[in-house]
């Protein structure tokens, strides 16, 4: 049995899956969850104004993946191309003073970070997303009815397709066809810069908002969907599949969750109508109410209003009736890769 490890560095959040690679007789892997960690470490921070990392962010980070290290060697992980992968997205891509990340990643697994594209991005999301979900094979217009509120329903899925990855400084799109050996056929992808993070700095300066904050906001961010749609055909999708914390964290929300419940998440889906009113309650909450709801993690309570805002504009767009909130995402896709035997092909 091989122990894998994949880690994804965002622009709000770094996180950690470790799993076991279990071979099947038909010569099929099976993945096992091990460990999943996650840290909001906001490497992105200022990123849209400064074009660089913030020191104080890169300990952040640094710090973050010493204690990941730890956590590695104790499942008897050896640092390698073979059995850790870890992908930096979105803030690393431009910035000014990468080559610190770099050497500081490097320097702390063992393994360079891979600085991949957006594309790429949207690819390894739609592989972890899809790689277990069973494809229902009956037309988008005859599924049933999307529930009114939040649904812990696992019944079939109907394909195409699309997932959607909202991050701290970007949002990956991709519609495709999905199995379950972790092999996504992709149609089309796109990210864009559009992000929880960067639309809190670049608009939210007020807490709450004001009504023109929201405006401008919302005029970026259906600018944005105007760029993906030109490349994905949003409102093809039978399934949207969102994945990540602003989408699981507005599940939670609307289960009305004491607290923070992956299994429970795993699969819910949220209404478009729900989701339009939790992201309208999140952006009318000041700061103290988002941060006594019972699902939210500390390092999301100054950006969820946001993400929800984003969330809100993409299932409208898509005239979806509901999306599928999803627990398996890019960390996903990344140990599916391992797994099979791909080792990164863009490592810095």
């Amino acid at each position: 049995m091989t122990t894998v490890a994949a880690v994804d560095c965002g622009t709000n959040s770094i996180r950690l899956l470790i799993s076991s690679v279990l071979a099947q007789d038909d010569d099929e892997v099976q993945l096992l969850d091990v460990e999943r960690r996650m840290e909001i470490v906001r490497l992105g921070q200022g990123v849209d104004r400064t074009g660089e990392f913030a020191p104080e962010a890169l300990e952040r980070t640094f710090d973050a993946l010493r204690g990941y290290a730890e956590l590695m060697r104790e499942h008897g992980i050896e640092p390698g191309p073979d059995t850790v992968r870890m992908v930096a997205t979105s803030a690393t891509r431009d910035v000014a003073n990468r080559q610190v990340f770099i050497d500081g990643v490097r320097e702390i697994l063992g393994v360079g970070p891979e600085v991949i594209t957006g594309d790429e991005e949207a690819e390894l999301s739609f592989i972890g997303a899809t790689a277990e979900l069973e494809a229902d094979a009956a037309p988008a217009g005859e599924q049933a009815d999307a529930a009114t509120g939040a649904d812990g329903g696992d019944a079939g899925f109907a394909l195409p397709f699309l997932v959607v990855d909202i991050g701290g400084g970007s949002t990956e799109f991709v519609l495709g066809y999905g199995d379950d050996d972790g092999e996504g056929v992709v149609r089309a992808a796109r990210s864009v810069n559009i992000g929880c993070v960067r639309m809190s700095e670049r608009h939210f300066t007020a807490d709450p908002p004001t009504a023109d904050q929201i405006a401008a906001a919302i005029a970026d961010i259906d600018a944005a969907l105007d760029e993906a749609a030109a490349v994905v055909p949003l409102d093809e999708a039978a399934t949207v599949v969102c994945v990540a914390g602003t989408a699981t964290t507005v599940a939670g929300i609307a289960a009305d969750l004491p607290e923070y419940d992956p299994e429970l998440l795993h699969h819910m889906r949220v209404s478009a109508e729900r989701t339009h009113a939790i992201s309208e309650e999140l952006l009318a909450m000041p700061r103290d109410r988002r941060a006594a709801l019972g699902v939210m993690h500390p390092g999301r309570v100054d950006v969820i209003a946001a993400g929800a805002l984003i969330l809100d504009r993409v299932v409208a767009r898509t005239g979806a009736k509901e999306f599928v909130a999803s627990e398996h995402d890019i960390l996903d896709g990344i140990a599916w890769n391992l797994s099979l035997g791909e080792p990164p092909e863009h490592a810095e």
